[in-house]
C-alpha cells in the first residue's frame, strides 16, 4: 500500500518570510529522514525562490503563470515530477503572497478529489510584522488600499494557525502587542512566535505541522470582486539578466546595491514595496537581497561570499505601484549598478503586469 504524502503549505502576505521558513522546514524532514519536494507558486516564470532553493540543494518544482488554485491541474501535476519516480514524504507548497481562499481552492479539493494520496497538514500562515501591524491597526499609512488590505487580513482567517515571523527585528514588547493584537482579532487561534532567519521556533511550527487532525476548515466567506481588486493594485515584475563585467566584483554588494537602488527610487515615487528580491548565481555560487517594505533597508539574506566577473541575475518585484513604473525603475537601477562596476547588462527576459482576477479550478463553499 502506498503511503500518503504529506501535504504541508505554509501561506502568508508577500515578503512573510515563507521560502526562508520552507528552507528550515526542508532540512528538519530530511535530517529525519525524510524525503521532500517543494512546489514554489508565482504569476510568470523566472522566480527568485525557486532558484534559491534549488541552489539550496533541494528538490524544487515550480506552478507559474497562475495561483495554486487556479492551477489546480498543474500543482498536481508538478507534485507527481517532483516526486518522480519515488513518493517524496512531505510536499512543501508555498503560494503566491498575493492569494487568499486556500482552504477553499487547495485544501478541500485536496481532500475530497484526493484523499488517498495526501494527508493534510495544518494550513499555517506567516504575518509580516511591517505591514500586518499597520492593517490590523486599519492605520492611515498602511502603504496599501483598503481593498488589497483586505488580502492579508482574509489569508490570516482561514489559517489553522497564525506564526509571527521575524521576532528577531522586533522589542519583545512588541511582539508580545502584536501577539495580544492578534488574539483579540483571531481568539484562540494558535499563535506561534518565530525566526525563520535564525531558527527561533522552528522546533514548535514542526511539532504543530506533526499533528494529526481535520485541518482547513475554515472556508472562507469572501468577496471575489473586491480580493480581485485588490490583488491587481500590485504591480508584478520578473527580471532574467546576465551581467558580465570586464574584472571580477563583490556579487553579495552588488546585489544589496540593486535593491537599495530600487528602494530609493519607489520611494521618491511615493510607491509601497511589498517585496523585492535579486538573486545572482554564478557556478554554484549564490546570493539572495531582498526588502520587504518601505520602512525597511535591504537586507543580504543569503550570502554568495564570492567575487565574479560574470553571473545571472534574477530580480522580482511586487510593488503597489503600476507595472510600467516598475519597467521603468527596475533597469535603471540595474544597469546603474553595472555601470559602477564598469559592467553591462543583457536583459534576457522581463515581464510587468498586474495579476489578473482568480478565478479557482475548483472551490467547496463549505467545508464537509
Amino acid at each position: 500500500m502506498r503511503h500518503k504524502i504529506r501535504f504541508v503549505m505554509v501561506g502568508g502576505f508577500l515578503g512573510a518570510g515563507k521560502t526562508t521558513t520552507l528552507a528550515r522546514l526542508a532540512r528538519h524532514y530530511i535530517s529525519r529522514g525524510q524525503s521532500v519536494g517543494i512546489v514554489t507558486n508565482d504569476q510568470a516564470a523566472d522566480l527568485v525562490d525557486t532558484n534559491s532553493l534549488r541552489a539550496q540543494g533541494f528538490t524544487v518544482g515550480e506552478v507559474a503563470g497562475a495561483c495554486f488554485c487556479c492551477n489546480f491541474n498543474e500543482l498536481i501535476g508538478t507534485i507527481e515530477r517532483v516526486g518522480g519516480s519515488m513518493r517524496p514524504d512531505v510536499i512543501l507548497a508555498e503560494p503566491v503572497g498575493s492569494c487568499t481562499d486556500l482552504v477553499a481552492t487547495v485544501v478541500q479539493p485536496l481532500k475530497r478529489l484526493f484523499d488517498a494520496e495526501f494527508s493534510i497538514a495544518p494550513y499555517c500562515v506567516i504575518l509580516k510584522p511591517s505591514h500586518g501591524v499597520r492593517v490590523l491597526r486599519n492605520a492611515a499609512n498602511a502603504g496599501f488600499s483598503a481593498k488589497a488590505a483586505y488580502i492579508l487580513k482574509k489569508q490570516l482567517e482561514e489559517a489553522d494557525a497564525i506564526l509571527i515571523n521575524r521576532i528577531d527585528e522586533l522589542p519583545a514588547a512588541e511582539v508580545e502587542s502584536l501577539a495580544e493584537l492578534l488574539e483579540q482579532t483571531h481568539p484562540g487561534r494558535p499563535l506561534l512566535r518565530m525566526s525563520a532567519r535564525h531558527g527561533t521556533g522552528i522546533d514548535a511550527l514542526v511539532e504543530l505541522l506533526d499533528q494529526e487532525g481535520d485541518f482547513g476548515q475554515r472556508v472562507l466567506d469572501i468577496d471575489y470582486d473586491v480580493y480581485a481588486e485588490g490583488e491587481a493594485e500590485l504591480g508584478w515584475l520578473n527580471a532574467s539578466v546576465r551581467v558580465a563585467g570586464a574584472a571580477a566584483f563583490d556579487l553579495d554588494e552588488f546585489l544589496v546595491e540593486v535593491v537599495r537602488r530600487l528602494r530609493d527610487a519607489l520611494a521618491l515615487a511615493g510607491a509601497e514595496t511589498a517585496h523585492l528580491k535579486a538573486i545572482g548565481l554564478w557556478e554554484g555560487f549564490f546570493g539572495v537581497a531582498n526588502l520587504i517594505s518601505r520602512d525597511n533597508q535591504p537586507e543580504l539574506s543569503l550570502a554568495a561570499n564570492c567575487r565574479a566577473a560574470e553571473f545571472d541575475l534574477i530580480v522580482n518585484a511586487r510593488v503597489a505601484a503600476d507595472p510600467a513604473l516598475l519597467a521603468e525603475l527596475v533597469p535603471a537601477a540595474v544597469s546603474a549598478a553595472c555601470a559602477a562596476r564598469q559592467a553591462v547588462a543583457d536583459f534576457r527576459q522581463t515581464r510587468s503586469f498586474r495579476p489578473g482576477r482568480p478565478v479557482p479550478t475548483h472551490r467547496y463553499a463549505a467545508a464537509p
